[in-house]
């Protein structure tokens, strides 16, 4: 129970970030959107029609439409979002701030719809929309819901081009993939990890030595050469960022010819590291 609703809150706070990105960075400014807040700031555009009401009218038939590709969790809050996304839409339809450096308007606006989409997908719900073909494409396609919500916004951004005129929607594809990436940044964790893959002529003094200093624990594959045949012992380790020139002094002590492959990772979670919340 606690945690539904804490990830109601999730839910509110994203719905209110991103009516602000609609209505103080992309309205005010004449810019574009993705997705169905995309077709319904047209129809503003055109016929002053209200975001807030559009906006509930046709999520509440994708949300139909879509409702067997979304387990019962997700569509319930789903509905909430859509619920608060559309009442906050309304309510903040008057908020403005004194700014008139459109490109300004434009990186603040993705960071805002980043955010907020980000915070409703990381506890599971989704905007509809977009949002629920994208999670058909990761479920079917393997997409990424970041990426498939960009592909399909931008269709909607081109199709903008007629209302909006070139430059404002180049300015929209920006703000969208600087959204994107502040999106998946808020999905996939704010703790990047760093993995790292050691293949050393001496595995077992380094990973004493990791165990002892470091207090991380060591994974051993075994593995050979392709051309020398030879057996190793490949090790495999997940630390911090801050640890990594701590390894490597480590490694480097114990065999200075020692291969070191390192690479980000993300929702990292278990023994020795915090848990995140999954989708």
């Amino acid at each position: 129970m606690k945690k539904k609703i804490i990830d109601l809150l999730f839910i509110i706070v994203g719905s209110f970030i991103f009516a602000l990105a609609v209505n103080i960075f992309v309205i005010p400014n004449d810019l574009g959107e993705g997705g169905v807040t995309g077709l319904t700031i047209i129809a503003y555009y055109l016929y002053g029609w209200s975001p807030g009401l559009v906006n509930l009218i046709l999520n509440g038939f994708l949300l139909i439409a879509g409702f067997k590709f979304l387990n019962k969790s997700t569509i319930v809050y789903t509905v909430f979002a859509v619920l608060f996304n559309s009442l906050f839409l309304h309510l903040t339809s008057d908020w403005r701030i004194a700014s008139d450096e459109i490109f300004v308007n434009a990186i603040f606006g993705g960071v805002f719809i980043g955010v907020g989409i980000g915070l409703i997908i990381r506890v599971g719900g989704t905007t509809a929309g977009t949002t629920i073909l994208a999670s058909i494409t990761q479920k079917y396609l393997g997409w990424s819901i970041s990426y498939g919500l960009l592909f399909f916004d931008l269709i909607v951004v081109f199709s903008s081009y007629f209302v909006i005129g070139a430059e404002k929607m180049m300015l929209t594809i920006i703000m969208l993939y600087i959204g994107t990436k502040v999106m998946e940044f808020i999905i996939e964790g704010f703790n990047t990890k760093k993995a790292v893959t050691i293949i050393s002529k001496d595995p077992n003094q380094i990973a004493r030595q990791v165990n002892k200093l470091m207090d991380r624990g060591v994974t051993v594959y075994s593995g050979h050469g392709y051309y020398t045949k030879e057996q190793k012992d490949i090790l495999y380790i997940v630390i911090s960022s801050q640890e990594v020139v701590r390894l490597k002094k480590i490694v480097r002590a114990a065999d200075p010819d020692a291969f070191i492959a390192i690479h980000d990772v993300r929702d990292v979670f278990g023994e020795g590291f915090r848990e995140n919340t999954k989708l």
